[in-house]
């Protein structure tokens, strides 16, 4: 940044492992469907299963809003993938399969992930909050980074009907270990812990625009002692993001 503050740039390769697509495509299903609920969700719909993800649960791939929640969920779910795997953060997932309308984005903070220590509370245990932001169809960079830098750093005010929310979900799923980890983070003030921040966006090569992207202020953001910033590009991630609902949708 012009500011001096660091950004980490990845390249999204995608793998032309056969194993690593369809499991790619398995796990995106999974985030809005078990395998095991789908037969009984579509009873009654008079839909095939892929029918019945495609036509009621993902959202959808032409009419709008559904492209725009479609790119920002992939987004998402590509930044999870990345919390989870790359930096070691259990990344809950729950809103996805909760939503009442398919075409809309869950209100709250984007991502949240959890780290702690197993054998009791410590100050060093860790919440890390992320927003992101996408803009996988190409055209001129539209400030997607300070975009979410700003709404990161409304995350401390949100982040409690966040927490709130995922534990509600846990609850009437009967995950009662996750819901401990996620009540372990629900009072700072009596259960100290570290808040950490992050920011993130999801641009097409056509998109993407270092000198645009280095003018991203984090003045304003009120962690930005601990803001970590993201921008991940890749080449027709649009297309990939497509691909993925589909071929999810028609292995199930």
């Amino acid at each position: 940044m012009n500011s001096g503050e660091a950004c980490e740039v990845w390249e999204l390769d995608v793998p032309a492992d056969e194993a690593c697509l369809k499991d790619w495509a398995w796990r995106f299903r999974q985030t809005y469907c078990l395998d095991s609920d789908i037969d009984i969700l579509r009873h009654g719909t008079g839909k095939t299963r892929a029918e019945y993800l495609i036509d009621l649960v993902f959202p959808d791939k032409s009419i709008a809003p559904g492209p725009g929640v479609r790119s920002g969920d992939f987004a998402e779910l590509l930044i999870s993938d990345f919390v989870e795997f790359m930096l070691g953060y259990w990344v809950p997932r729950t809103k996805y399969a909760e939503k009442s309308v398919r075409n809309e984005s869950v209100k709250g903070v984007d991502i949240v992930g959890f780290r702690w220590n197993a054998h009791g509370h410590q100050p060093t245990d860790e919440m890390l909050t992320f927003e992101v932001k996408a803009q996988l169809s190409g055209g001129k960079y539209t400030n997607r980074l300070q975009v979410a830098v700003d709404d990161s750093g409304k995350d401390y005010l949100r982040a409690g009907e966040t927490l709130a929310a995922m534990k509600r979900r846990m609850h009437l799923a009967g995950q009662h270990e996750q819901l401990l980890v996620v009540q372990r983070f629900q009072n700072v003030a009596d259960r100290p812990y570290r808040l950490l921040s992050g920011a993130a966006a999801v641009l097409s090569d056509d998109s993407f625009d270092a000198d645009s992207l280095k003018g991203t202020s984090i003045a304003a953001h009120n962690n930005g002692g601990s803001l970590r910033l993201i921008t991940v590009r890749g080449s027709k991630l649009m297309l990939l993001a497509h691909y993925l609902y589909q071929r999810a949708a028609d292995e199930a």
